[in-house]
């Protein structure tokens, strides 16, 4: 079967090898599609932080049951599952307090162990979801929306609530919408107008603002001095993520979901002042796999998936993925 693989930074491959065989307790499932997601262009480009090579990439996966065991969620062969890619310990204190999403030696599809950008892969049977209602689109972005869900859970946002979110890629425009559906006002945040214009027309977020024009200024006069008492990060970005403190209203929460490499700077006084609750946001649990599945008719997937390649365009298409100028807002592969 065919896969591609990371060899290092900036070096895809395609390749072949035997097909996996699946062991008890695994299922062997059919990939049908990959979503591109901001992890995997870090990973190209040697800037994640969790990463060594080489690797295949791929965890927002839209796959179909070639072999299954009887298992307690009713999945036979033939069934469209979504992955939830996250493969915890069960044992640690993480976990053992609900927290799988951040269990001390959890593996990542993609990430820490190989991922789905193959034809088929064998994975443990109790991370798969049903999914016999959802296209291979809505099964791709599941992940990524479930990552937003999750920030929105830890934030507890609240109906009626502003909010902030820095950063109109795919895991922002993710939070947006989810926010709108938990009843929140919406500021969106990003410097790339075109991205701006998305989150408004198709979105339907409240407000937007160009960073690059003084945007406390605007989150003020929108919120009439209160600020959002919500700010999530979605960027990755240093000077996005120091800056986030202030958008954020007194008694406000900031809420760090997208990753930087690096070390970050607060000015202590300014958050203090606040009483600032700084919260970081990690992957997902299966309660927010199952949201969005359960929302996801709400979302407008067709106009999120931006650009779609078969796996053998893939190495030729990539480079493109990495600039904004060519409009991609979700890359997906098709195999």
């Amino acid at each position: 079967m065919k896969y591609i693989v990371c060899e290092e930074p900036g070096n895809f491959q395609l390749k072949e090898k035997e097909a996996p065989i699946r062991k008890k307790g695994e299922a062997l499932l059919k990939v049908n599609k990959v979503g591109i997601c901001g992890t995997d262009l870090h990973a190209y480009t040697g800037n994640q932080a969790f990463f060594t090579y080489p690797r295949i990439l791929g965890h927002e996966l839209a796959t179909q049951v070639v072999e299954i065991d009887e298992n307690p969620k009713g999945i036979k062969a033939g069934d469209n599952v979504v992955i939830m890619p996250y493969l915890s310990c069960g044992h640690c204190v993480a976990c053992r307090n609900g927290k799988t999403n951040c269990c001390t030696q959890i593996q990542v599809l993609g990430i820490h162990t190989d991922g789905g950008m193959q034809e088929q892969i064998t994975v443990p049977a109790d991370i798969l979801l049903p999914a016999n209602n959802l296209t291979d689109n809505q099964m791709a972005i599941v992940e990524p929306l479930a990552i937003g869900a999750h920030a929105i859970r830890r934030a507890d946002v609240q109906p009626g609530e502003t909010v902030v979110v820095v950063g109109c890629g795919p895991i922002g425009i993710g939070i947006m919408k989810l926010a709108q559906i938990q009843g929140a006002k919406v500021i969106a945040l990003d410097m790339n107008q075109d991205r701006l214009q998305y989150a408004k027309e198709v979105i339907g977020v409240d407000y937007i603002v160009n960073v690059n024009d003084d945007p406390v200024k605007q989150i003020s006069d929108i919120t009439k001095g209160d600020l959002a008492t919500v700010v999530f990060d979605a960027s990755g970005h240093k000077g996005a993520l120091e800056s986030g403190p202030s958008y954020m209203a007194h008694g406000g929460k900031f809420v760090l979901v997208g990753l930087s490499k690096g070390e970050l700077t607060f000015t202590h006084p300014a958050i203090h002042a606040k009483e600032t609750t700084l919260l970081c946001s990690r992957n997902a649990t299966v309660a927010d796999f199952e949201h969005v599945i359960n929302i996801l008719d709400q979302f407008p997937t067709d106009s999120f998936i931006t650009h779609n390649v078969h796996y053998t365009d893939m190495k030729d298409n990539f480079d493109s993925w990495l600039q904004p100028s060519t409009g991609v807002i979700k890359a997906t592969v098709q195999f």
